[in-house]
């Protein structure tokens, strides 16, 4: 069972890597930096369509509950 804990925690580390966050209805979101989501006891809040200045256009509610994993995601290659 994921906690608040492990979201928050992820959210949190530095450096900061990017993950996905997937739910039981196959929906999942990608988080690439700490400021898209905000973590409550029993739900996050994921902030979607982020314009250059990083402001989200609209917002996502997931109940921690529906979700099934936490996954990183690749970091882009330096090049």
């Amino acid at each position: 069972m994921i906690t608040p804990h492990q979201i928050r925690g992820l959210l949190e580390s530095r450096p900061f890597k990017p993950f996905r966050i997937c739910l039981s209805d196959g929906a999942h979101y990608d988080i690439t930096n700490h400021d898209m989501a905000f973590v409550g006891r029993n739900t996050v809040e994921i902030g979607l369509n982020l314009d250059a200045d990083g402001f989200a256009e609209y917002f996502a509610r997931c109940s921690i509950l529906h979700i099934t994993r936490l996954e990183d995601l690749p970091e882009p290659a330096a090049v």
